[in-house]
């Protein structure tokens, strides 16, 4: 869909059944391939990745994972079923203290947590989104049953999500502090990034789009309407530009990475329907962009190593982690 019409009229499912023929990576790495565009990261792109680190400058692109996280806030999807962290303590210090642990003949502390695997910084893994009864590759979606995801499941790319990170501060190259909601970041506006940086994404690559909503809200101490509400975002063309770029994964700071209110009456997250599902795309959201962009910024630089594999959690459909850029 051309950028200009997808401006002025609503997605509609013959659109969103065409993007899923144009763009579709079924069978690109085989029948069995559960991993889809993280394949695009050969052991030639780490070690040039490992090349950029220069000043062994460590940035991490997790929010905290507390009671104070974005699930708490008011949202327009409460049914989703996520909720913040509980952490719980299994033994403490005032346990140690008062000597009802002694017969253990040791002292110590041990805790457990309860959260959804997308409640904070999070990997969408790819049986997270269906397109119709499929899932990634042409699985059924009945492969992911109530034991977790037979197919596609989080744990097959425990040594993936490792490369070169690219950084496209998108408020920073328009002149503002955050983009608006509802603010579509179009396929214009990317390859204008990559001129506007200095940087070209290439086949492999893992790209970070930079809202600055994260920081908005981190800004204003408040969550309200982050989680499932209007936001700034990808627009749906993006997803032939990534498509043709051949990007491992990409990245944003905002809940849903695509723009809402979506550009459709017909689907909702439409993105989504496509670049997980069809073109097999790793999507990377709720990343904490602001310290990054202000490094970038300084050095002038917006290419780094990039370190986030997702916990292998058996079958599931997403994933909690820790990202690094290094620079």
């Amino acid at each position: 869909m051309a950028g200009t019409e997808a401006a002025t009229r609503k997605l509609t499912m013959q659109d969103i059944r065409e993007a899923a023929e144009r763009l579709k990576n079924w069978g690109r790495w085989g029948a069995n391939d559960e991993i889809g565009t993280l394949n695009f990261t050969q052991p030639e792109d780490i070690v040039a990745a490992a090349r950029l680190v220069q000043r062994g400058k460590v940035i991490s692109l997790a929010l905290p994972y507390d009671n104070n996280g974005p699930q708490g806030a008011k949202t327009k999807y409460p049914a989703i079923g996520r909720f913040n962290p509980v952490h719980l303590m299994l033994r403490a210090g005032t346990d140690a203290y008062s000597g009802v642990l002694d017969h253990r003949k040791i002292r110590g502390a041990d805790d457990l947590v309860i959260m959804p695997l997308q409640c904070g910084t999070q990997w969408d893994g790819l049986g997270h989104i269906f397109y119709g009864d499929h899932m990634w590759n042409g699985y059924d979606c009945r492969t992911v049953t109530s034991f977790g995801a037979q197919k596609c499941g989080i744990e097959k790319t425990k040594e993936k999500m490792i490369g070169r990170g690219v950084l496209f501060d998108i408020p920073k190259m328009l002149g503002m502090e955050c983009l608006p909601d509802g603010f579509g970041i179009t396929n214009e506006m990317l390859d204008k990034a990559e001129k506007h940086f200095g940087v070209q994404v290439r086949r492999g690559d893992f790209l970070f789009v930079r809202t600055g909503q994260i920081d908005a809200m981190l800004a204003g101490h408040t969550w309200d309407g982050y989680s499932g509400g209007d936001a700034p975002g990808l627009a749906f063309e993006t997803l032939d530009w990534l498509h043709k770029k051949q990007v491992a994964g990409i990245i944003t700071d905002t809940w849903g990475a695509e723009v809402r209110p979506n550009n459709s009456d017909e689907a909702n997250q439409p993105w989504h329907w496509i670049a997980i599902p069809i073109i097999g795309l790793t999507v990377g959201e709720i990343f904490c962009l602001g310290e990054l962009a202000k490094d970038c910024a300084g050095d002038k630089r917006y290419e780094f190593m990039f370190v986030g594999p997702a916990i292998p959690i058996t079958g599931a459909v997403g994933s909690p982690v820790n990202p690094l850029a290094i620079k």
